[in-house]
């Protein structure tokens, strides 16, 4: 009570002042607001945007705890070689060494993340004396587990910059985005520096991709499924290891398994859209299906650049590369996503069909969903126009044949 009290007389200390806005939102992040309403009738619900973000968060600490030890395991892994059968049951994989790595790398992308999201938060909240918006509290978790684990700190700092200036605050805030922030922060930093966001060495620690790193390690390749597939290779790695997430890659991309469980949550929390989720997988699921029946009836042939990608088991593509970890954690923002019932079936349907259509043909980067949710980000708003509108015209109709 001590505590709370004091943390009172500081808020009404600061009241009217310029750091008023920055301060409630530290008390009102250790504290629940005492505020209610007034006038009129209100929906009682005990959910608030805290506590949104907060669930969607804990969807995604499993998935980032496992990153820091698939991290670890990569990098030892590519130099020492990988343990025969399944390495949850072995104790390479669970060495704290393995989490020591990961945590040594993945730790300061989450501290800069965190750091300059929210500080910019502050400052807007500040120079407009409006409150600070919780929006960021998930971005800022998404942003390190989309991001290559060697990227340097100043590169991350400043597309995070960009993301919740240009992308977030300039629209108005939190909910008035027309993009999902961290993937605009993700595109920023892949079109201003691709050879550091793209190809197979990018994806482990230590590795070497045409620029010098600091303690470099030539030994390791890193080559990922969607690379070995993109370059017509047979991937080495087992389905178990692609489902479970012993694989190169992003820091939370890699394990279906722990993103199917984050699902879960979000679904049985209601934070998630179920729709968008289910249609996703539909959507890539129809056009691993068209490209497998196009090389099934000979039209594609192995010479084919395309050949690897197009006739890899379309199920598969779902255990690999960002795809479940987009559709889950990424496609589903409520702000930036359909908001129709129907228009959710649309949107997510057609974000799975382009992930997978942009992933086979396009070469230089194989891999789409990114591109696939923001470019329907852009549509959303359309779609759920013409289902408002397809509405209407059979409600009219229907008043028509009533009136008739």
């Amino acid at each position: 009570m001590g505590l709370k009290q004091n943390l009172h007389n500081l808020k009404e200390k600061y009241r009217g002042t310029k750091f008023e806005q920055g301060f409630n939102a530290l008390h009102t992040f250790l504290y629940l607001p005492n505020m209610t309403t007034h006038g009129g009738t209100h929906i009682k619900d005990a959910t608030d945007l805290k506590r949104v973000m907060n669930t969607v968060i804990m969807a995604m600490v499993p998935v980032l705890l496992f990153g820091m030890f698939n991290a670890g395991f990569q990098y030892h892994g590519q130099i020492n070689g990988f343990p025969e059968g399944m390495p949850f049951l072995s104790g390479d994989f669970w060495n704290l060494d393995n989490l020591l790595i990961g945590a040594e790398k993945i730790l300061p992308l989450l501290i800069v993340s965190y750091g300059v999201g929210l500080g910019i938060e502050f400052i807007f909240a500040t120079v407009k004396k409006h409150e600070v918006e919780e929006g960021y509290l998930v971005t800022g978790m998404l942003v390190p587990l989309i991001v290559p684990i060697d990227l340097p700190l100043w590169m991350l700092a400043v597309a995070v910059a960009f993301g919740v200036v240009i992308g977030k605050e300039l629209f108005g805030g939190t909910g008035m985005n027309v993009l999902n922030p961290a993937l605009t922060i993700r595109a920023f930093l892949f079109f201003n520096w691709a050879a550091w966001m793209s190809g197979d060495k990018v994806w482990v620690h230590g590795a070497v991709n045409g620029v010098t790193k600091a303690n470099g390690v030539d030994a390791i390749s890193g080559e990922t499924i969607l690379g070995a597939l993109a370059a017509n290779h047979t991937p080495t790695h087992s389905v178990a290891d692609m489902f479970f997430g012993f694989i190169p890659g992003s820091v939370g991309e890699t394990s279906t398994f722990l993103i199917l469980l984050g699902a879960a949550w979000l679904i049985f929390t209601g934070i998630g859209s179920a729709r968008i989720m289910i249609s996703a997988v539909v959507g890539a699921v129809v056009m691993g299906l068209i490209f497998n029946g196009i090389v099934d009836a000979g039209v594609i042939t192995e010479s084919s650049k395309f050949y690897g990608l197009m006739s890899f088991p379309f199920w598969q593509h779902l255990l690999i590369g960002g795809i479940a970890f987009g559709i889950v954690f990424m496609a589903t923002d409520p702000v930036s996503a359909a908001q129709t019932n129907a228009g959710k079936i649309i949107y997510g349907f057609l974000i799975g069909l382009f992930s997978i259509l942009i992933r086979v043909f396009n070469p230089a980067y194989p891999e789409g969903v990114m591109m696939a949710i923001l470019l329907l980000n852009v549509f959303a708003p359309t779609i759920d126009h013409y289902v408002v509108q397809g509405n209407v015209k059979r409600r009219m109709k229907r008043l028509k044949t009533q009136t008739a």
